[in-house]
């Protein structure tokens, strides 16, 4: 027999996929609280919004299982409504509907308005910048624009978030002020291509501009560029990254191949030869940069020696950080009429490979760190370690900085200066430095962010 919740009008937000599906999820809990509308993230509720991801088969899959918990929790009376929003939402709404009828009701990434009506909340147009943000209090995402312009030829992302739309710098300076007002200290800037921002509102590339202004905002002291495009990089970005002190010695800049030929057929604008030209850039003009990409393996038509001439260029490069995923055969994409020919079993396997290597790498990169003192923000405690990064790590995806709580005590969402002690693949182990040394050492040496000091 089916038993009502008894968790009445309390919205749990599910949140799946990337930082963008998380950043718009903030956005929706906030306009419910200005509703006065209880609402929480991934915890119990009796209504729940599912925020899915569409990108790739791991994702749709997970997105659908999860929707299909849901849809029997429901059944069961554990919850009293299902709603599903997001990427996988927006991409195949029609064949959800059909597919899984119990869902109360289907919205795209566009339709926020629409889903606050079905939760009973207006849209409040005044809440610019307005989040409840769900990420460690010091540090947050700050999207800046929406959608890609951008032809890859495997990305189903223009069919899910539409044509690339800047936002203001006005607007993203007010909401970076908000989230100063909060306690953040690390703004993460987030879009499908960074390096787009304000062609369409500006009519040139204008990303140097608005870190110039985001710099300005009193409380921000770290300033992070996530997913930026290889094709029309604003070199004017590097200057600014180099003079302000406050924009981290840190870009993610997915590449996804070096074949020429995998190059073209991907659709990306490049080759192995400008690819390479502007890494070299990039360390020229900032010397001491991490550099993160992501690699897709097992692409239409990628050959073992594509693969190798990928692996040697990897080993060459010597990236800080790197991801490795296998190509994933999505409909409506213009590689979707190319014959998925790389079987599953060696996709996996290359990409093994690649991280078997960088683990290497970054083994390597991590021992020379060993002795040397960085300033790190400290994220959180988790089990007997306070848990921080330096400013050439991200949250999530890149190296962590280790200390021992039963010897030290440091506070979540400060500042510590740490002398790295060990280190291992992907961890490195440090100690506080005290007052005295702390002030020594940097009256000797420091680095522009005062990040480093040998």
């Amino acid at each position: 027999m089916r038993t009502k919740s008894l968790k009445k009008n309390k919205i749990n937000v599910v949140t799946l996929g990337c930082s963008k599906n998380l950043y718009d999820s903030e956005v929706l809990m906030g306009q419910l609280k200005a509703n006065q509308k209880e609402v929480v993230h991934e915890e119990e509720g009796n209504v729940v919004v599912i925020n899915t991801c569409g990108f790739i088969a791991n994702a749709k899959e997970e997105s659908v299982n999860t929707i299909l918990d849901f849809v029997r929790k429901k059944e069961s009376g554990e919850v009293d409504k299902v709603f599903v929003t997001g990427c996988l939402s927006e991409r195949y709404k029609p064949d959800l509907e059909k597919e899984i009828p119990d869902v109360d009701a289907y919205f795209g990434t566009s339709d926020l308005p629409n889903l606050l009506k079905a939760l009973g909340a207006d849209y409040k147009h005044e809440l610019i910048g307005d989040r409840l943000t769900t990420t460690p209090k010091n540090y947050a995402y700050l999207k800046i624009a929406e959608g890609c312009d951008r032809p890859c030829s495997f990305c189903a992302i223009p069919l899910m978030r539409g044509k690339h739309r800047s936002k203001p710098i006005e607007e993203l300076v007010l909401e970076a002020e908000k989230l100063a007002a909060k306690g953040v200290k690390e703004l993460i800037l987030i879009a499908q291509d960074l390096t787009y921002y304000g062609l369409d509102l500006y009519k040139k590339r204008q990303l140097a501009d608005l870190l110039g202004a985001l710099v300005q905002v009193e409380g921000i002291e770290w300033i992070r560029l996530h997913y930026a495009f290889p094709t029309g990089f604003p070199m004017d970005v590097l200057e600014v990254m180099r003079k302000e002190p406050k924009i981290c010695n840190y870009i993610d800049i997915p590449l996804q191949h070096i074949s020429d030929k995998i190059l073209k057929s991907m659709r990306r604008g490049t080759t192995e030869e400008k690819t390479t030209a502007l890494l070299q850039n990039f360390r020229k003009a900032v010397p001491d940069m991490a550099i993160r990409t992501t690699l897709i393996v097992g692409y239409p038509g990628e050959t073992k020696e594509d693969f190798q001439l990928l692996k040697e260029w990897v080993r060459k490069m010597r990236f800080e950080r790197l991801g490795c995923f296998t190509y994933s055969h999505e409909e409506n994409t213009h590689a979707f009429q190319l014959n998925d020919d790389v079987p599953e079993i060696l996709k996996q396997q290359r990409a093994n490979e690649i991280m078997e290597l960088q683990s290497q790498i970054s083994w390597e990169l991590n021992q020379e760190k060993v002795g040397k003192v960085f300033r790190c923000l400290i994220d959180r405690k988790e089990g007997n370690y306070f848990v921080g990064r330096t400013e050439f790590d991200s949250p999530d995806v890149d190296n962590e900085v280790l200390v021992d709580a039963s010897r030290f005590y440091l506070k979540q969402g400060d500042f510590a200066t740490i002398r790295i002690t060990d280190a291992a693949d992907f961890d490195l182990y440090g100690e506080p430095v005290s007052v005295s040394s702390e002030l020594e050492t940097f009256s000797e040496v420091g680095s522009k962010n005062g990040s480093e000091i040998n």
